[in-house]
Protein backbone atom coordinates (compact mmCIF):
# COMPACT_ATOMS: atom_id res chain seq x y z
CA UNK A 1 0.00 0.00 0.00
CA UNK A 2 1.67 3.44 -1.19
CA UNK A 3 1.45 6.07 2.23
CA UNK A 4 4.52 8.50 1.23
CA UNK A 5 5.01 12.12 3.30
CA UNK A 6 3.47 13.78 0.52
CA UNK A 7 -0.23 12.00 0.80
CA UNK A 8 -0.33 11.90 4.76
CA UNK A 9 0.59 15.61 4.26
CA UNK A 10 -2.60 16.36 1.48
CA UNK A 11 -5.31 13.91 4.22
CA UNK A 12 -3.82 16.28 7.07
CA UNK A 13 -4.63 19.34 5.33
CA UNK A 14 -7.74 18.47 3.19
CA UNK A 15 -9.03 17.17 6.87
CA UNK A 16 -8.11 20.79 8.19
CA UNK A 17 -9.52 22.63 5.47
CA UNK A 18 -12.56 20.48 5.80
CA UNK A 19 -13.05 21.88 9.75
CA UNK A 20 -15.33 18.72 10.70
CA UNK A 21 -15.58 19.12 14.48
CA UNK A 22 -16.14 16.56 16.98
CA UNK A 23 -18.91 13.85 16.57
CA UNK A 24 -20.05 10.57 14.65
CA UNK A 25 -20.60 10.97 10.56
CA UNK A 26 -21.91 9.18 7.69
CA UNK A 27 -20.98 8.81 3.89
CA UNK A 28 -24.63 8.30 1.89
CA UNK A 29 -25.09 8.29 -2.07
CA UNK A 30 -27.55 10.60 -3.09
CA UNK A 31 -28.36 9.03 -6.20
CA UNK A 32 -28.73 5.55 -7.77
CA UNK A 33 -24.90 4.23 -6.33
CA UNK A 34 -21.39 4.79 -7.71
CA UNK A 35 -21.12 8.27 -6.45
CA UNK A 36 -17.38 7.47 -5.17
CA UNK A 37 -18.22 7.05 -1.48
CA UNK A 38 -15.57 4.50 -1.12
CA UNK A 39 -13.20 7.74 -2.23
CA UNK A 40 -14.53 10.19 0.66
CA UNK A 41 -14.94 7.22 3.27
CA UNK A 42 -11.19 6.57 2.68
CA UNK A 43 -10.16 10.36 2.64
CA UNK A 44 -12.25 11.11 5.80
CA UNK A 45 -10.99 7.99 7.70
CA UNK A 46 -7.92 9.16 9.27
CA UNK A 47 -9.84 11.37 12.00
CA UNK A 48 -12.27 8.66 12.65
CA UNK A 49 -11.64 5.46 14.80
CA UNK A 50 -14.00 3.19 13.87
CA UNK A 51 -15.48 2.56 10.04
CA UNK A 52 -18.80 0.92 10.06
CA UNK A 53 -21.15 -0.37 7.23
CA UNK A 54 -24.35 -0.78 8.27
CA UNK A 55 -26.24 -2.14 5.08
CA UNK A 56 -26.17 -4.21 1.34
CA UNK A 57 -24.20 -7.06 0.87
CA UNK A 58 -21.67 -7.94 -1.80
CA UNK A 59 -23.96 -6.38 -4.58
CA UNK A 60 -21.95 -3.36 -4.36
CA UNK A 61 -18.49 -2.08 -4.63
CA UNK A 62 -16.31 0.74 -3.54
CA UNK A 63 -13.37 2.03 -5.54
CA UNK A 64 -10.53 3.74 -3.69
CA UNK A 65 -7.13 4.94 -5.04
CA UNK A 66 -4.41 5.08 -2.82
CA UNK A 67 -1.34 6.42 -4.47
CA UNK A 68 -0.81 4.37 -7.64
CA UNK A 69 -2.47 1.29 -6.37
CA UNK A 70 -6.40 0.35 -6.93
CA UNK A 71 -9.13 -1.58 -4.72
CA UNK A 72 -11.97 -2.73 -5.35
CA UNK A 73 -13.93 -3.48 -2.27
CA UNK A 74 -16.73 -5.15 -2.06
CA UNK A 75 -17.85 -6.27 1.54
CA UNK A 76 -15.05 -5.04 3.48
CA UNK A 77 -15.58 -1.31 4.61
CA UNK A 78 -13.27 1.11 3.02
CA UNK A 79 -11.47 2.04 5.90
CA UNK A 80 -9.52 -1.17 5.84
CA UNK A 81 -6.81 0.59 4.19
CA UNK A 82 -5.69 1.83 8.04
CA UNK A 83 -4.26 -0.35 10.07
CA UNK A 84 -5.11 1.17 13.44
CA UNK A 85 -8.98 1.64 12.39
CA UNK A 86 -11.35 -0.32 13.20
CA UNK A 87 -13.74 -1.63 10.35
CA UNK A 88 -17.14 -3.51 11.44
CA UNK A 89 -19.96 -4.94 9.19
CA UNK A 90 -22.97 -4.39 10.55
CA UNK A 91 -25.82 -6.61 11.63
CA UNK A 92 -27.85 -4.66 8.73
CA UNK A 93 -25.31 -6.33 6.06
CA UNK A 94 -25.89 -10.04 4.25
CA UNK A 95 -22.91 -11.59 4.54
CA UNK A 96 -21.56 -13.62 1.86
CA UNK A 97 -18.64 -15.61 3.32
CA UNK A 98 -16.91 -16.82 0.24
CA UNK A 99 -16.64 -13.54 -1.32
CA UNK A 100 -15.46 -11.77 1.96
CA UNK A 101 -12.97 -14.36 2.81
CA UNK A 102 -11.61 -14.45 -0.68
CA UNK A 103 -11.70 -10.54 -0.59
CA UNK A 104 -9.68 -10.59 2.84
CA UNK A 105 -6.88 -13.11 1.55
CA UNK A 106 -6.60 -10.32 -1.35
CA UNK A 107 -5.94 -7.69 0.50
CA UNK A 108 -3.28 -9.79 2.65
CA UNK A 109 -1.74 -10.53 0.10
CA UNK A 110 -1.04 -6.79 -0.60
CA UNK A 111 0.29 -6.45 2.82
CA UNK A 112 -3.07 -5.00 4.22
CA UNK A 113 -3.70 -5.97 7.96
CA UNK A 114 -6.87 -8.09 8.41
CA UNK A 115 -6.90 -8.94 12.61
CA UNK A 116 -8.80 -7.61 15.14
CA UNK A 117 -9.33 -4.48 12.87
CA UNK A 118 -11.64 -6.52 11.10
CA UNK A 119 -14.95 -7.19 12.85
CA UNK A 120 -18.71 -9.48 11.63
CA UNK A 121 -21.88 -8.77 13.80
CA UNK A 122 -22.90 -11.31 15.26
CA UNK A 123 -26.57 -10.53 14.29
CA UNK A 124 -25.48 -9.78 10.30
CA UNK A 125 -27.71 -13.01 7.95
CA UNK A 126 -25.92 -15.10 5.92
CA UNK A 127 -25.76 -15.63 2.07
CA UNK A 128 -25.57 -19.15 0.69
CA UNK A 129 -25.76 -21.01 -2.52
CA UNK A 130 -29.71 -21.41 -2.58
CA UNK A 131 -30.17 -17.51 -2.13
CA UNK A 132 -27.93 -17.00 -5.69
CA UNK A 133 -29.59 -19.31 -7.63
CA UNK A 134 -33.06 -18.13 -6.33
CA UNK A 135 -32.40 -14.59 -7.01
CA UNK A 136 -31.31 -15.65 -10.96
CA UNK A 137 -34.25 -17.77 -11.12
CA UNK A 138 -36.68 -15.06 -9.63
CA UNK A 139 -35.72 -12.62 -11.81
CA UNK A 140 -36.29 -14.95 -15.09
CA UNK A 141 -39.66 -16.38 -13.61
CA UNK A 142 -41.12 -12.98 -13.24
CA UNK A 143 -39.76 -11.68 -16.50
CA UNK A 144 -41.73 -14.24 -18.23
CA UNK A 145 -44.93 -14.36 -16.28
CA UNK A 146 -45.24 -10.58 -17.17
CA UNK A 147 -44.39 -11.30 -20.78
CA UNK A 148 -42.41 -7.98 -21.15
CA UNK A 149 -38.88 -9.19 -19.67
CA UNK A 150 -38.66 -6.69 -17.68
CA UNK A 151 -36.06 -6.76 -14.59
CA UNK A 152 -35.71 -5.58 -11.52
CA UNK A 153 -31.92 -5.60 -12.63
CA UNK A 154 -30.71 -7.69 -9.47
CA UNK A 155 -27.13 -8.64 -9.55
CA UNK A 156 -27.50 -12.28 -9.18
CA UNK A 157 -25.89 -12.24 -5.64
CA UNK A 158 -28.49 -13.55 -3.34
CA UNK A 159 -29.09 -10.08 -1.85
CA UNK A 160 -32.56 -10.07 -2.26
CA UNK A 161 -33.22 -13.27 -1.21
CA UNK A 162 -31.18 -13.43 2.04
CA UNK A 163 -33.08 -10.39 3.13
CA UNK A 164 -36.59 -11.28 2.25
CA UNK A 165 -35.56 -14.95 4.93
CA UNK A 166 -34.24 -12.31 7.32
CA UNK A 167 -38.31 -11.14 7.59
CA UNK A 168 -39.22 -14.76 7.31
CA UNK A 169 -37.41 -15.42 10.22
CA UNK A 170 -37.44 -19.37 9.96
CA UNK A 171 -35.56 -19.43 7.15
CA UNK A 172 -32.52 -17.34 8.31
CA UNK A 173 -29.01 -18.22 9.48
CA UNK A 174 -26.91 -15.21 11.38
CA UNK A 175 -23.28 -15.18 11.59
CA UNK A 176 -23.73 -16.02 15.32
CA UNK A 177 -25.63 -19.59 14.58
CA UNK A 178 -23.00 -20.25 12.19
CA UNK A 179 -20.66 -20.74 15.12
CA UNK A 180 -22.44 -23.63 16.67
CA UNK A 181 -22.01 -26.73 14.50
CA UNK A 182 -24.74 -28.75 15.56
CA UNK A 183 -27.57 -26.17 15.82
CA UNK A 184 -26.21 -24.64 12.44
CA UNK A 185 -26.58 -28.52 11.23
CA UNK A 186 -30.04 -28.87 12.08
CA UNK A 187 -31.10 -25.59 10.85
CA UNK A 188 -29.79 -25.76 7.15
CA UNK A 189 -31.25 -29.63 7.18
CA UNK A 190 -34.69 -28.16 7.14
CA UNK A 191 -34.08 -25.06 4.82
CA UNK A 192 -32.19 -26.84 2.65
CA UNK A 193 -35.89 -29.17 2.30
CA UNK A 194 -37.81 -26.18 1.68
CA UNK A 195 -35.23 -24.37 -0.58
CA UNK A 196 -35.34 -27.39 -3.00
CA UNK A 197 -39.46 -27.42 -2.80
CA UNK A 198 -39.37 -23.20 -3.73
CA UNK A 199 -36.49 -23.67 -6.21
CA UNK A 200 -37.66 -27.03 -7.89
CA UNK A 201 -41.01 -24.72 -8.83
CA UNK A 202 -39.47 -21.67 -9.95
CA UNK A 203 -37.35 -23.77 -12.62
CA UNK A 204 -39.95 -25.70 -13.78
CA UNK A 205 -41.41 -22.27 -14.58
CA UNK A 206 -38.47 -21.01 -16.32
CA UNK A 207 -38.32 -24.16 -18.28
CA UNK A 208 -35.29 -25.50 -16.71
CA UNK A 209 -34.07 -28.93 -15.35
CA UNK A 210 -33.60 -28.53 -11.68
CA UNK A 211 -30.59 -30.04 -9.31
CA UNK A 212 -31.41 -30.60 -5.65
CA UNK A 213 -28.95 -28.80 -3.64
CA UNK A 214 -26.41 -30.71 -1.84
CA UNK A 215 -26.26 -30.23 1.70
CA UNK A 216 -23.27 -32.09 2.51
CA UNK A 217 -21.08 -29.76 0.25
CA UNK A 218 -22.72 -26.46 1.54
CA UNK A 219 -22.40 -27.79 5.15
CA UNK A 220 -19.00 -28.63 4.63
CA UNK A 221 -18.44 -25.08 3.13
CA UNK A 222 -20.11 -23.03 5.76
CA UNK A 223 -18.30 -24.02 8.59
CA UNK A 224 -15.09 -24.26 6.85
CA UNK A 225 -15.78 -20.36 6.32
CA UNK A 226 -17.18 -20.58 10.18
CA UNK A 227 -13.86 -21.46 11.39
CA UNK A 228 -12.04 -18.88 9.54
CA UNK A 229 -14.45 -15.89 10.36
CA UNK A 230 -14.87 -17.00 14.02
CA UNK A 231 -11.85 -14.84 15.60
CA UNK A 232 -13.99 -11.63 13.61
CA UNK A 233 -17.12 -12.40 14.57
CA UNK A 234 -18.64 -9.84 17.81
CA UNK A 235 -21.71 -8.17 19.40
CA UNK A 236 -21.28 -5.18 17.44
CA UNK A 237 -23.85 -3.62 18.30
CA UNK A 238 -22.09 -3.47 22.30
CA UNK A 239 -18.49 -2.82 20.41
CA UNK A 240 -20.03 0.11 18.88
CA UNK A 241 -21.11 1.74 22.28
CA UNK A 242 -18.57 0.81 24.34
CA UNK A 243 -16.29 2.79 21.81
CA UNK A 244 -18.96 5.95 21.92
CA UNK A 245 -18.66 5.91 25.99
CA UNK A 246 -15.37 6.06 25.67
CA UNK A 247 -15.05 8.96 23.38
CA UNK A 248 -14.29 7.13 19.67
CA UNK A 249 -15.31 8.36 16.96
CA UNK A 250 -17.68 6.72 14.48
CA UNK A 251 -17.82 6.91 10.40
CA UNK A 252 -20.72 5.36 9.03
CA UNK A 253 -20.27 4.16 5.56
CA UNK A 254 -23.19 3.48 3.27
CA UNK A 255 -23.73 0.80 0.80
CA UNK A 256 -26.02 1.07 -2.55
CA UNK A 257 -27.35 4.88 -2.54
CA UNK A 258 -30.34 6.32 -1.04
CA UNK A 259 -33.02 6.01 -4.15
CA UNK A 260 -32.15 2.25 -4.13
CA UNK A 261 -33.68 2.30 -0.32
CA UNK A 262 -35.95 -0.15 0.06
CA UNK A 263 -38.55 2.08 1.32
CA UNK A 264 -37.81 5.54 0.25
CA UNK A 265 -36.17 4.73 -2.81
CA UNK A 266 -37.53 4.04 -6.87
CA UNK A 267 -39.50 1.58 -5.93
CA UNK A 268 -39.25 -1.27 -7.22
CA UNK A 269 -36.50 -0.58 -8.93
CA UNK A 270 -34.52 -0.67 -5.58
CA UNK A 271 -32.37 -2.94 -3.23
CA UNK A 272 -33.34 -4.91 -0.60
CA UNK A 273 -32.02 -2.53 2.46
CA UNK A 274 -32.23 0.66 3.67
CA UNK A 275 -28.91 2.73 1.68
CA UNK A 276 -30.09 6.41 3.46
CA UNK A 277 -28.82 6.92 6.69
CA UNK A 278 -32.25 6.06 8.07
CA UNK A 279 -30.71 2.73 7.95
CA UNK A 280 -27.39 3.21 10.41
CA UNK A 281 -29.85 2.74 13.47
CA UNK A 282 -31.58 -0.69 12.59
CA UNK A 283 -28.48 -1.77 10.66
CA UNK A 284 -25.65 -0.65 13.47
CA UNK A 285 -27.76 -0.53 17.00
CA UNK A 286 -26.29 3.16 17.15
CA UNK A 287 -29.08 5.78 17.78
CA UNK A 288 -29.39 8.06 14.38
CA UNK A 289 -29.33 11.55 16.92
CA UNK A 290 -25.57 9.79 17.54
CA UNK A 291 -24.85 10.80 13.72
CA UNK A 292 -23.96 14.49 13.51
CA UNK A 293 -22.31 15.14 10.08
CA UNK A 294 -23.90 13.56 7.08
CA UNK A 295 -21.86 14.29 4.30
CA UNK A 296 -24.25 13.66 0.97
CA UNK A 297 -22.32 12.29 -2.17
CA UNK A 298 -23.30 12.76 -5.73
CA UNK A 299 -21.91 12.81 -9.24
CA UNK A 300 -21.46 15.67 -10.74
CA UNK A 301 -23.97 13.82 -13.37
CA UNK A 302 -26.42 10.88 -13.28
CA UNK A 303 -25.98 7.29 -13.46
CA UNK A 304 -27.82 4.14 -13.03
CA UNK A 305 -27.52 0.45 -13.50
CA UNK A 306 -30.11 -1.57 -14.05
CA UNK A 307 -33.78 -1.34 -14.92
CA UNK A 308 -36.35 1.01 -13.68
CA UNK A 309 -37.20 4.67 -14.68
CA UNK A 310 -34.41 7.64 -15.61
CA UNK A 311 -35.80 10.64 -16.23
CA UNK A 312 -32.09 12.38 -17.46
CA UNK A 313 -31.10 9.75 -19.17
CA UNK A 314 -29.32 10.26 -22.65
CA UNK A 315 -29.37 7.44 -25.11
CA UNK A 316 -26.91 9.58 -27.56
CA UNK A 317 -23.71 10.48 -27.94
CA UNK A 318 -23.63 13.08 -25.05
CA UNK A 319 -25.14 9.55 -22.52
CA UNK A 320 -21.78 7.84 -24.60
CA UNK A 321 -19.24 10.28 -24.34
CA UNK A 322 -20.04 10.92 -20.37
CA UNK A 323 -19.89 6.90 -19.67
CA UNK A 324 -16.60 6.86 -21.86
CA UNK A 325 -15.06 9.59 -20.07
CA UNK A 326 -15.97 8.46 -16.44
CA UNK A 327 -15.43 4.88 -16.99
CA UNK A 328 -19.13 4.20 -15.85
CA UNK A 329 -18.83 0.56 -15.69
CA UNK A 330 -19.68 -0.89 -12.28
CA UNK A 331 -17.09 -2.41 -9.64
CA UNK A 332 -18.77 -5.47 -8.52
CA UNK A 333 -20.35 -6.39 -11.99
CA UNK A 334 -18.88 -4.65 -14.48
CA UNK A 335 -22.03 -3.35 -16.42
CA UNK A 336 -22.68 -0.41 -18.38
CA UNK A 337 -23.74 2.14 -16.30
CA UNK A 338 -26.55 4.53 -17.98
CA UNK A 339 -25.47 8.28 -18.20
CA UNK A 340 -27.64 11.45 -18.27
CA UNK A 341 -27.38 14.91 -17.14
CA UNK A 342 -27.36 15.99 -13.45
CA UNK A 343 -31.19 15.46 -11.85
CA UNK A 344 -31.06 17.99 -8.92
CA UNK A 345 -34.89 16.44 -8.24
CA UNK A 346 -33.71 13.16 -7.01
CA UNK A 347 -30.39 14.81 -5.14
CA UNK A 348 -32.80 17.43 -3.15
CA UNK A 349 -35.22 14.59 -2.39
CA UNK A 350 -32.36 12.45 -1.27
CA UNK A 351 -30.81 15.00 0.89
CA UNK A 352 -33.74 15.78 2.81
CA UNK A 353 -34.28 12.12 3.58
CA UNK A 354 -30.76 11.51 4.91
CA UNK A 355 -30.66 15.23 6.65
CA UNK A 356 -27.80 15.81 4.82
CA UNK A 357 -25.18 18.23 6.40
CA UNK A 358 -22.52 19.17 3.25
CA UNK A 359 -22.15 17.94 -0.12
CA UNK A 360 -19.18 16.30 -2.64
CA UNK A 361 -19.55 16.44 -5.77
CA UNK A 362 -17.60 14.17 -7.42
CA UNK A 363 -16.51 13.22 -10.98
CA UNK A 364 -16.54 17.10 -12.13
CA UNK A 365 -13.42 16.41 -14.13
CA UNK A 366 -15.99 14.30 -16.68
CA UNK A 367 -17.74 17.20 -17.68
CA UNK A 368 -14.67 18.70 -19.66
CA UNK A 369 -14.77 19.36 -22.59
CA UNK A 370 -18.70 20.49 -23.46
CA UNK A 371 -20.05 23.24 -24.83
CA UNK A 372 -22.96 23.57 -22.17
CA UNK A 373 -24.51 21.41 -19.58
CA UNK A 374 -28.01 20.82 -18.36
CA UNK A 375 -29.23 20.15 -15.22
CA UNK A 376 -32.46 18.85 -13.63
CA UNK A 377 -34.61 21.12 -11.57
CA UNK A 378 -38.06 19.84 -11.85
CA UNK A 379 -40.47 17.19 -13.65
CA UNK A 380 -43.41 17.17 -15.56
CA UNK A 381 -45.63 14.43 -15.02
CA UNK A 382 -48.85 14.49 -17.61
CA UNK A 383 -47.97 17.69 -18.46
CA UNK A 384 -47.97 19.10 -15.30
CA UNK A 385 -44.91 20.47 -13.04
CA UNK A 386 -44.96 18.63 -9.87
CA UNK A 387 -43.61 20.02 -6.49
CA UNK A 388 -41.81 16.78 -5.18
CA UNK A 389 -39.99 13.33 -6.43
CA UNK A 390 -43.05 10.95 -7.44
CA UNK A 391 -43.60 7.93 -4.89
CA UNK A 392 -44.89 5.78 -7.90
CA UNK A 393 -42.87 4.25 -10.63
CA UNK A 394 -44.48 5.03 -13.29
CA UNK A 395 -45.33 8.50 -12.42
CA UNK A 396 -41.76 9.01 -12.70
CA UNK A 397 -41.12 6.89 -15.80
CA UNK A 398 -43.57 9.13 -17.17
CA UNK A 399 -41.79 12.61 -15.88
CA UNK A 400 -40.23 14.81 -18.30
CA UNK A 401 -37.57 17.34 -17.00
CA UNK A 402 -37.42 19.87 -16.69
CA UNK A 403 -33.60 21.59 -17.44
CA UNK A 404 -31.73 24.50 -16.42
CA UNK A 405 -28.85 24.96 -19.14
CA UNK A 406 -25.26 26.23 -17.79
CA UNK A 407 -22.32 27.22 -20.09
CA UNK A 408 -19.56 24.42 -20.18
CA UNK A 409 -16.11 24.09 -19.77
CA UNK A 410 -14.26 23.25 -22.23
CA UNK A 411 -10.90 22.71 -20.65
CA UNK A 412 -10.64 18.70 -21.06
CA UNK A 413 -10.87 16.02 -19.15
CA UNK A 414 -7.43 16.06 -18.40
CA UNK A 415 -6.82 19.26 -17.62
CA UNK A 416 -9.88 19.70 -15.24
CA UNK A 417 -8.09 16.60 -13.70
CA UNK A 418 -4.90 18.08 -12.89
CA UNK A 419 -6.32 21.16 -10.76
CA UNK A 420 -4.78 20.81 -7.34
CA UNK A 421 -6.69 24.27 -5.87
CA UNK A 422 -10.73 24.90 -5.73
CA UNK A 423 -10.33 27.92 -6.95
CA UNK A 424 -8.09 26.95 -9.95
CA UNK A 425 -11.06 25.76 -11.52
CA UNK A 426 -12.40 26.98 -14.67
CA UNK A 427 -15.29 29.84 -14.15
CA UNK A 428 -18.07 27.71 -15.49
CA UNK A 429 -17.19 25.03 -13.49
CA UNK A 430 -17.10 26.98 -10.40
CA UNK A 431 -20.28 28.56 -11.39
CA UNK A 432 -21.88 24.91 -12.21
CA UNK A 433 -20.85 23.96 -8.36
CA UNK A 434 -22.14 27.00 -7.01
CA UNK A 435 -26.05 26.22 -8.84
CA UNK A 436 -26.02 23.14 -6.88
CA UNK A 437 -25.56 24.45 -3.83
CA UNK A 438 -27.96 27.24 -4.11
CA UNK A 439 -30.52 24.83 -5.24
CA UNK A 440 -29.97 22.53 -2.23
CA UNK A 441 -29.33 24.70 0.15
CA UNK A 442 -26.69 22.79 1.25
CA UNK A 443 -22.84 23.93 1.38
CA UNK A 444 -20.54 21.85 -1.29
CA UNK A 445 -17.42 21.21 0.99
CA UNK A 446 -15.93 18.23 -1.78
CA UNK A 447 -15.21 18.62 -4.81
CA UNK A 448 -13.52 15.53 -6.76
CA UNK A 449 -12.11 15.67 -10.29
CA UNK A 450 -10.06 12.09 -10.28
CA UNK A 451 -9.98 9.01 -8.36
CA UNK A 452 -6.45 9.14 -6.32
CA UNK A 453 -6.46 10.62 -2.71
CA UNK A 454 -4.92 14.06 -4.28
CA UNK A 455 -7.31 14.83 -6.91
CA UNK A 456 -9.64 16.29 -4.29
CA UNK A 457 -10.55 20.05 -3.93
CA UNK A 458 -11.67 21.86 -0.75
CA UNK A 459 -14.64 24.56 -1.56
Amino acid sequence: MSTTSEIVDFQDQTLSMLNLDAGHAAIVGLQWGDEGKGKIVDLLTKKYDYVVRYNGGANAGHTVVVGDQKYALHLIPSGILYPDKINILGNGVVIDPEVVIREMDGLVKRDVKMDENFQISNRAHIVFPYHKLQDQLMEQAVGQLRGDGKKVGTTGRGIGPCYADKAQRTTAIRMGELLNAESFKEKLTYIIKLKDIELKGLAECCGEDYTPLDFDTIYKDYLGYADRLRKHVVDSAQTLHRAMNEGKQLLFEGANATLLDIDHGTYPYVTSSNCSALGIPAGTGTPGAAVKHIIGILKAYQTRVGGGPMPTELKNEIGEKIREQGHEFGTTTGRPRRCGWLDLMTVKYSAQLNGTTALSVMLLDVLGGFDSLKICTGYKVNGVQVDCFPADAADLEAAEPIYTELPGFTESIDDVAAITSYNDLPENAKNYIQFIEDYMGIPVKIVSVGPARSQTLIK
